[in-house]
Parts: C-alpha cells; sequence; structure tokens
C-alpha cells in the first residue's frame, strides 16, 4: 500500500469513524487522555466476542488509531487483543509492518515523529485499562 493511500485511510477513519460510540451493552470502558495535545478518548467494550466502541476526540491519528484498533480487535479473546496490542506498539515505535496488523499498518509511519506515537497508542492503553478492569 503507498503512502498516499495510507494517508488516505488515515484521514477517512478520523473524518469518518465506523465505530464511533458507546456500545449499547458494555461491560467494561476505561478513559485515555494525552494532556501533552489534548487527546481523550473512551473505550467501550463487550468481552463476550470482543465488541470495542469509542468516543474519541483529538488529532487524526489517534482518531483513526481507536477506529481501526476496534475493527481489528473484533471477535478476539483478550490473550490476542494483548498479543495484537504489543505488535501494534512495536510498529509505531520501529515503522516495521506486521502482517497481523492489516490496516493499522498504515500508522506504521507515526514511528518518525516520536511525539505522536502517544496518539496511537492511545486507544490501545485504554483499551488494556478497560480489559483488566469494569465499568
Amino acid at each position: 500500500m503507498s503512502a498516499e493511500l495510507y494517508q488516505a485511510l488515515i484521514m477517512d477513519r478520523s473524518k469518518n469513524p465506523r465505530f464511533a460510540g458507546a456500545l449499547a451493552d458494555y461491560d467494561a470502558a476505561a478513559d485515555g487522555e494525552n494532556p501533552m495535545c489534548g487527546d481523550r478518548t473512551k473505550v467501550f467494550i463487550k468481552r463476550d466476542g470482543m465488541q470495542v466502541g469509542h468516543e474519541s476526540r483529538g488529532c487524526a491519528i489517534m482518531l483513526a488509531s481507536a477506529d481501526l484498533m476496534a475493527e481489528a480487535v473484533a471477535g478476539l479473546d483478550a490473550a490476542h487483543v494483548n498479543e495484537l496490542s504489543r505488535a501494534f506498539e512495536a510498529t509505531v515505535t520501529s515503522g516495521a509492518a506486521d502482517d497481523r496488523l492489516g490496516a493499522l499498518n498504515a500508522l506504521a509511519g507515526v514511528h518518525e515523529y516520536r511525539s505522536r506515537i502517544k496518539c496511537a497508542t492511545l486507544p490501545w492503553t485504554a483499551l488494556r485499562d478497560a480489559l483488566n478492569g469494569d465499568v
């Protein structure tokens, strides 16, 4: 996938999220905030069948990451979600694509902008917090 297609995917998901909003029936939620830039997200999960929704405000990177994350983890169990989370963090830190990530590889270029890595990983941190907590 070319850099232009990656950029288009990030902009599309930030402007037209598919998984925005609280789930009607969720069993855990967690907030995430980046005080350095003002990004905020709240991730809602239903553990059975792993469904994720999010309410996010912030930069295009964080918004796209939250939405692509929700899509990527759908139907996974907690162990696979944690594995995917680690793979995603490795990709945005190193810039090396990972076949397991699919469309999330669009965010690999974030590694060139160290201050934006937190933007990309914020929804994942909230997702892990939700998996480890309750409503």
